[in-house]
């Protein structure tokens, strides 16, 4: 009996060891239904025990005009049963609070007091070109799979996307979110009531899609600045400095992982932490298309890929490890 439960508990240990030495697959994800993922933003779901991964889907099979494909998004889900390495598709939230085909970007979710506040970015219909305001809207959920609207987020400023947020030292919560290619600020006690100002957080440099996080004993911010990532550094959430270049700026030699990295999100775990992002890999710069001859972008370039990477800190300076070389991804359990 004794041998027995000495295999059962070495086979326990031995079964995560397998999905933990195994490399990390590229691309990590490809939407198996619009080809168009982006946008990803990471949450532990306790109730079905996996990691979710939810994200922009952007209609990337669809022949449309121009952009159209950016719009009527709704928000898919991924899903991971071994820590992180491989995701498959499970659907997408039903968020819609009126009538009519809509638009959802770039989700940020958190958990406060058992129920999870997800702040996303809202524009009424589907437009053919860049166009539409902005709403930041507020849902919460107690499992996941099932929203309710809050209603849209008062803040100093309005037509605004891509909310990313952190809980302050004092428990009250910050969000940052992108207005003009700026990143402005909002506190909250209890992330229904936000009051901030019009000063920019950042604004030295045009971005969007903000991650804040901390590692190693600091607070970064990660933006997308179309051409890779600049990072920004702080040690009280307020005075941010930015270090040298940029990350995820140049391709590696993974399969779709290229040209640049763009809007992402930073898992930190015990020990590591991992940098989720897209590419358009069919494209020679981040924002390089065209419009072929009846107006349409080419599905090459406007199909996307979730990538991932691990990060370190070096001689204060955060870096993205060698993608060339092999590496593993383990997402701990919350």
């Amino acid at each position: 009996m004794r041998k027995v439960f000495t295999c059962m508990l070495l086979l326990a240990i031995w079964i995560p060891a397998i999905g933990y030495s195994q490399e990390v697959p590229a691309p990590l994800y490809r939407d198996p239904i619009t080809d168009g993922a982006a946008d990803p933003a990471l949450v532990y779901n306790p109730f079905e025990k996996a990691w979710w991964m939810l994200y922009t889907q952007r209609r990337a099979n669809v022949e449309t005009a121009d952009v159209a494909y950016c719009y009527g998004n709704e928000i898919g889900i991924a899903y991971s049963e071994d820590n992180g390495r491989t995701w498959r598709y499970r659907g997408t939230l039903d968020l819609e609070f009126e009538r009519g085909k809509n638009t959802f970007w770039a989700p940020d979710i958190v958990l406060h007091n058992g129920v999870h506040h997800m702040f996303v970015s809202y524009i009424r219909g589907v437009a053919n070109h860049w166009s539409g305001t902005a709403t930041m809207m507020h849902y919460t959920s107690t499992n996941l799979w099932d929203w309710t609207w809050e209603g849209p987020v008062k803040l100093p400023k309005e037509n605004v996307i891509d909310a990313t947020l952190i809980q302050l030292p004092d428990g009250k919560w910050r969000m940052w979110y992108k207005w003009d290619s700026k990143s402005l600020f909002a506190d909250s006690d209890d992330l229904y009531s936000w009051t901030g100002d019009e000063v920019p957080a950042i604004s030295d440099v045009p971005h969007e899609g903000a991650k804040v996080f901390r590692f190693r004993d600091r607070y970064w911010m990660v933006t997308d600045e179309w051409r890779g990532m600049g990072v920004y550094s702080s040690d009280d959430l307020l005075n941010w400095h930015k270090q040298p270049g940029h990350i995820l700026n140049e391709p590696s030699k993974r399969k779709d992982d290229y040209p640049s990295g763009a809007h992402g999100d930073v898992i930190v775990t015990a020990e590591s932490a991992y940098i989720f992002y897209f590419t358009h890999p069919g494209r020679e710069s981040h924002t390089k298309d065209y419009q072929n001859e009846i107006g349409n972008i080419p599905y090459e370039l406007r199909r996307s890929s979730i990538q991932v990477a691990e990060l370190d800190v070096t001689d204060g300076v955060l870096v993205v490890k060698d993608r060339d070389k092999p590496f593993r991804v383990y997402l701990d359990t919350p």
